[in-house]
């Protein structure tokens, strides 16, 4: 049983504060003993915080004790007063000794505009991060676009950048839109500051972490200088982005709240959305068909596989490792791989064919990354993603994958997770070869990246390389489908190999 304290100072409207406080009675508590202290710097004891207390248990309330004039906050903006922002610090201080003091696993300290997912404290707490804040979106003022309360780092610096390497302002806006891009997808990323909605372990809180100000840094806002301190004492910053909370950031945005609540299932009443595999396999055994299918068999809920006329025990090693999953095996009499887009076409029908709701294309020498196997569930139940794009590491050995200008697909994006809609016309590439896994306008759906990466093992053994160029040579002479250069260099006897580097999802801190 971990014990959480959650702390806020308070100074807030009353319709805010209500929907905040209901959405901390509505939180998730197994295996957590939570406790409560918020400091009310109310002008007048707060009759809805007094209320809180007696409806909940291991609840304190401390009166505010530096007065100072309410920050300006108005329907387009906030703007904070020097003398708040360091009273602020200084309650978040207290807050931290007091987490101390009674030896709790973890402090949250949460602001009172916000409401929270009931989620949000049990999943950041399994995290076992040091420090961890799970990301909102807000428009800071009304004329700009939502962005996030974490960020890279300096003030609020939304790209990365390297200090030997100048970036120009294509750069930056490039960087910028990673940065973002990289945060609408479920996950947990490291990140160079964060604030608001933080949880900190006792690790953190054993360490001489504070809000109070570093004096020779110019940089404005408590968070900063929590931030700053933080890396020094070498504690690593996460942002999660699994469980958003809604930032009522003005009163005029209270209306949209319920909406927020259904579309990310506050009321936790939806099914899990279910997940189908769907793969052409042939001539796989002693290959890496079994790996593939264990693993896999960790994440969906169901599989379709198209044996494209096996000679071998492809089908009995299908069987066996989707054993404890439905699944359909078709087997074709005659073997179709000299037209790949008749066989994409067959598989897709035979997924449809099921109702799916999700739909995941893999080959018979494809995995990915482990810390897809429990990121699955958030990916699915993301209401804003249709289609999930990832980065395909073509491997050269055990340990190595091939980077030069021919072999870089780890370096692009693409499709291979797909949210089905039985009303959308899908439109394929009518080619042979190379005709792609999914239909050709999924891009058109709403897209998001994943950082999680895949291994291609197709090309790891030297038979297989021999097999494969051969098979170009005879499907393509003219290579009217691929690039005749690259199917040169599948032969290359020095191709420029990198050593492949285990990554979790929260390391990989660009895109």
């Amino acid at each position: 049983m971990n014990r959480v304290l959650i702390a806020s100072p308070i100074k807030q409207k009353p319709a805010i504060l209500m929907e905040f406080l209901a959405c901390l009675q509505a939180l998730d508590k197994t295996d957590l003993s939570i406790e409560y202290c918020f400091i009310d710097d109310h002008d007048e004891p707060s009759p809805i915080l007094q209320q809180f207390a007696q409806d909940t248990p291991n609840v304190s309330i401390l009166r505010g004790t530096v007065k100072s004039q309410l920050y300006h906050c108005t329907e387009q903006t906030h703007c904070w007063q020097e003398d708040i922002v360091w009273k602020v610090a200084g309650y978040k201080d207290y807050f931290i000794k007091l987490a101390r003091d009674k030896k709790v696993d973890f402090l949250f300290l949460v602001d009172s505009d916000l409401a929270l997912h009931p989620q949000t404290v049990s999943h950041l707490v399994n995290l076992k991060k040091a420090i961890v804040s799970e990301v909102y979106w807000t428009k800071w003022e009304q004329a700009f676009p939502p962005l996030p309360q974490v960020w890279a780092g300096g003030q609020y610096r939304l790209h990365e950048f390297q200090a030997d390497k100048p970036l120009s302002p294509e750069q930056i806006a490039n960087g910028q839109q990673d940065f973002l891009r990289k945060l609408h997808c479920p996950g947990t990323y490291k990140v160079g500051g964060l604030g608001a909605c933080t949880l900190l372990s006792k690790v953190a809180l054993e360490a001489d972490i504070s809000f109070s100000k570093i004096y020779n840094l110019d940089l404005t806002g408590e968070d900063r200088h929590f931030c700053v301190r933080a890396a020094v004492l070498g504690l690593d910053l996460h942002a999660d982005t699994c469980y958003p909370p809604y930032h009522i950031y003005r009163e005029s945005e209270l209306p949209g709240l319920t909406a927020h609540k259904i579309k990310y299932d506050y009321f936790q009443n939806k099914p899990n959305p279910r997940l189908t595999l769907a793969m052409v396999v042939r001539n796989e055994a002693g290959r890496y068909l079994e790996e593939v299918l264990t693993h896999a068999a960790r994440y969906i809920d169901q599989a379709v596989i198209l044996d494209d006329a096996s000679e071998d025990d492809t089908v009995e090693i299908c069987k066996r490792c989707l054993s404890a999953i439905p699944h359909r095996i078709v087997i074709n009499q005659q073997p179709g791989f000299h037209n790949e887009i008749a066989l994409r076409k067959q598989l897709w029908d035979m997924a449809a064919e099921t109702q799916p709701e999700w739909i995941l294309v893999l080959d018979a020498d494809e995995v990915f990354d482990d810390e897809f196997i429990s990121l699955v569930p958030h990916l699915l139940a993301n209401p804003d993603a249709d289609c999930y794009h990832f980065r395909l590491y073509d491997m050269w050995s055990d340990s190595c994958y091939r980077e030069d200008p021919f072999w870089q697909a780890h370096k692009h994006y693409r499709p291979f997770l797909l949210r089905y809609q039985s009303g959308y016309q899908y439109h394929w590439q009518e080619t042979p070869l190379h005709c792609g896994r999914l239909p050709l306008n999924s891009g058109n759906l709403r897209e998001v990246r994943c950082q999680v990466r895949v291994k291609h093992w197709g090309w790891a053994r030297p038979a297989d390389r021999l097999d494969k160029y051969y098979r170009y040579k005879k499907l393509d002479p003219a290579a009217a489908y691929g690039i005749k250069a690259q199917y040169l260099s599948i032969l290359d006897p020095k191709p420029n190999l990198i050593r492949w580097q285990p990554e979790s999802l929260e390391e990989k801190t660009r895109t």
